[in-house]
Order: C-alpha cells, then sequence, then structure tokens
C-alpha cells in the first residue's frame, strides 16, 4: 500500500506528544495500521524544545498544511474554535481527513464539521477530545454497539476531580487547591473552563451525541461548577456515605434526553466515587452489557497523543474503503432518538443533599419539615450539629428523597426567607450509579 501522510498542525503539549509517539513507536504503529504512516509536514508558529522535528519540514503557516497535496491526513492540534475550525474546513474541502483532539470545536461546530466531512466523503476522527487516552469514544461507537445506551456518568475534567480529591482526603479550601492546581499545570491561569464545567459540557456533549445518535447540543447542557463546593460540604458528605464527584450526567429519560454537569453525591462504594486526583473514567450502561467504567489518564502530553495516534491508524486502515461511516451519522439521518428533546433541568428527577444554616431554637426544625411536607418532599436523613462556641446558628444537613428540580427549587426559595435561617442553602444533586 502507499504510505499514509501526516500533517501535525500544532506543536504545542499534545501536538508535541502526538510527533514523539509517531517518531518513537513507528514500527509498531504501521505493523497494526497495515501501511507505512509518514509525518509529511508540520505546521506551527513556534518550535517545541522537547521534539526534535529532524528532516520534517516545518511550516509557520498552518494553512499550508491544510494545502499540502502530499497531506492525507491533517491532525487539528491547534485548540480553539475560530482558527481551528477555518482550518479544518480548509482542509475537508482540499480532500483531507481529520483527526483532533479539539473538544470546543467538535461540542460547538461538529455538526456543521461533519456535514462538510460527509459531503466530500472524508473522515474525522475526535477520540482525543473527550478523556484524553481513555478510548470510551470508540467504545461506545463499536464496542456498545449492539446496547441502547440508557444513561452515562463521567468524570470528565481532570482539574475538578483534582481539587475536589484534595478538599476531600486532606480538607483544604478550594483556593488553595486551585493555585496548586495551576501550579502543577491542570489549570490554566484563567481556570474559568474547568472549574464551572464548560470544559466537561463541551465533552458531554461529544459524549450523548454518540451516545443516543443526537445531533450535538452543547448549548442544551445545564452546567454547573464546583465553586460555591465548602470542605465543610465534602466532610458532611462523607459523614453520610457519599462523596463529591463533579460529574457529566447524559439519560435517556424516555420522552426526551437529560444533559447536565454538576457537582454530585454518590455513594462511597461506587467505583465512580474512588477515581481521584487528576484522572477521568466514564460509566456507560448499557441495556445488554450493563453498567461499564471506562478509567484513565484524561490529560497530558502521551495520553493525548495515544487516542490521536489511535485514530491516525483507524483512519489510515480506512483510507482505501468508504469512509462515510467514520463521520457520526447522527447529523444527517434523523431517526426516532434525534428529534427527542433535552429536558429542562427544571423536569429532572434526583435526590438532593442541602445544607442550612438554621437559628438553634425550638420549632425551626418544625418549620423547614412542615416546608418540605407542603412540597411533597420526603427526608431520608438528617444531621443537626452542635452550635460553635460563640454562634447562635447551627447547620442542618439534609438528604431527600428523589424529586423534581422544580419542587426543590421552590422549597429552598422559602426556607432561604425564613427569619430563622441564614443565607443561601448549599443544594448539591445525588445519583446512585447503579445498574
Amino acid at each position: 500500500m502507499n504510505p499514509v501522510r501526516v500533517g501535525i498542525c500544532g506543536l504545542g503539549t499534545v501536538g508535541g506528544g502526538t510527533f514523539n509517539v509517531l517518531t518513537r513507536n513507528r514500527q509498531a504503529i504501521c505493523a497494526r495500521a497495515g501501511c507505512d504512516i509518514v509525518i509529511e509536514q508540520i505546521g506551527a508558529r513556534r518550535d517545541n524544545p522537547s521534539c526534535a522535528t529532524g528532516d520534517v519540514p516545518v511550516s509557520r503557516d498552518i494553512f499550508a498544511v491544510a494545502d499540502n497535496p502530499n497531506v492525507d491526513i491533517v491532525v487539528e492540534l491547534i485548540g480553539g474554535t475560530t482558527v481551528a475550525k477555518e482550518l479544518v474546513l480548509r482542509a475537508i474541502a482540499n480532500g483531507k481527513h481529520i483527526v483532533t483532539a479539539n473538544k470546543a470545536l467538535i461540542a460547538m461546530h461538529g455538526n456543521e464539521i461533519f456535514a462538510a466531512a460527509r459531503e466530500r466523503g472524508v473522515s474525522v476522527a475526535f477520540e482525543a477530545a473527550v478523556a484524553g487516552g481513555v478510548p470510551v469514544i470508540k467504545a461506545i461507537r463499536e464496542g456498545l454497539a449492539a446496547n441502547r445506551i440508557e444513561w452515562l456518568a463521567g468524570i470528565i475534567n481532570g482539574t475538578s476531580n483534582f481539587i475536589l480529591t484534595e478538599m476531600r482526603e486532606k480538607g483544604r479550601a478550594f483556593d488553595d487547591v486551585l493555585k496548586e492546581a495551576q501550579a502543577l499545570g491542570y489549570a490554566e491561569a484563567d481556570p474559568t473552563f474547568d472549574v464551572e464545567g464548560i470544559d466537561a459540557a463541551h465533552k458531554l456533549a461529544i459524549l450523548a451525541s454518540i451516545a443516543f445518535g443526537i445531533p450535538l447540543q452543547f448549548s442544551k447542557i445545564y452546567t454547573e461548577g464546583i465553586t460555591q463546593i465548602s470542605t465543610t460540604d465534602v466532610q458532611y458528605a462523607e459523614e453520610l456515605g457519599y462523596r463529591i464527584k463533579h460529574l457529566g450526567i447524559a439519560r435517556d429519560a424516555g420522552e426526551g434526553i437529560e444533559l447536565r454537569v454538576h457537582p454530585t453525591l454518590i455513594p462511597e462504594k461506587r467505583l465512580l466515587a474512588n477515581v481521584n486526583g487528576a484522572m477521568n473514567a466514564v460509566l456507560v450502561k448499557g441495556d445488554a452489557v450493563g453498567p461499564t467504567l471506562f478509567y484513565g489518564a484524561g490529560a497530558g502530553a502521551e495520553p493525548t497523543a495515544s487516542a490521536v495516534v489511535a485514530d491516525i491508524v483507524d483512519v489510515a486502515r480506512t483510507l482505501n474503503a468508504d469512509p462515510s461511516h467514520r463521520v457520526p451519522y447522527l447529523a444527517f439521518q434523523p431517526d426516532a432518538m434525534s428529534d427527542l428533546p433535552i429536558h429542562p433541568i427544571e423536569e429532572v428527577v434526583s435526590s438532593y443533599y442541602l445544607r442550612i444554616s438554621a437559628l438553634d431554637r425550638p420549632g425551626v426544625l418544625s418549620q423547614v419539615a412542615t416546608i418540605f411536607s407542603d412540597a411533597g418532599i420526603s427526608i431520608e436523613a438528617l444531621i443537626q450539629k452542635e452550635p460553635a462556641p460563640g454562634e447562635d446558628h447551627v447547620p442542618l444537613i439534609m438528604l431527600t428523597n428523589r424529586t423534581e428540580e422544580r419542587k426543590i427549587a421552590a422549597a429552598v426559595a422559602q426556607l432561604e426567607a425564613l427569619d430563622s435561617t441564614d443565607g443561601k442553602v448549599v443544594r448539591l444533586r445525588m445519583e446512585s450509579l447503579s445498574g
């Protein structure tokens, strides 16, 4: 077979890792692909000292890679959604296959990119866009193809998981751990995308589209970050037998799809509750296979490069066959699932953890119980602490049974309006994540 020629755009952390993995493991990679894979050109605005690019031509104009007639596969690793989108669409127009690790690009513009790729008859592969080196997209699309996916839940942002792990294991404050995460390179100087859940929402949009055969709908995902989580809540959750994890959850609710990213209490014995540090994991429930867990490094140069190179091998194998099956069908062949609405968060049914700051006086607990009773919400567990020295308010910690979000929101509004409570009620959702 003729060699498959690759153009890498971007020589940063992931681009450098991809170059090094392709170079170091070239013999094994080519054997698995069934053909020679050659790095034809690199497009990068700056060099990476960790890469010895040798005789490979390096252009400061990344679009030169998309226009190079000798390049078969353009590997987009520049990030962002503006220049990257222009680059990918130009490469597709030139008949190039695409491999990308860019979750924001796929989440926000994937439908347009897939349509262009289908029209041109080229492949788009994006395994590295979700959970780094964990091959969860291939697992859902190929390994679980026989299943109707009922739900999935994932720890898909390593920064948030690192912060919550440190808060639980060492009792550290959020701001303190965030500074360390930035020093370690887990979090950017502006950590908004990580700690506010935007990065996880990008990834959830991709997972849900593959799992349920629906168009990418990032804008409809309910998104909540971890900035409101205190060490106190982490400790109370532990006392109740739960751990707080920042999850992306997608669920087939029958008449619609739930798409939500938020902090979640899950039982401490669940495998997902024991995924710590900067690691990622996705739990997928199929009707035939049951729950399956995919775990591994969700970021980093070589873990992500592992997924990028796997996609290059995958595309190389199909270059002499019709590649149309490599573009997700969901944007072009509407079926019963693709028209399902995305449930607004008000309609989601969940259990809840609540922490209320209440006056330490008789009758207050009765007021709280009356509000829940009138709303039709039952209480599963209650902890009432003694007041700290010199304090007249005590924390009330409650776990509720499953109820609609709109009911709990209305009850919380009433609680916050009481003269006997102080400040905002801390509210976190709970998931059992059982089969």
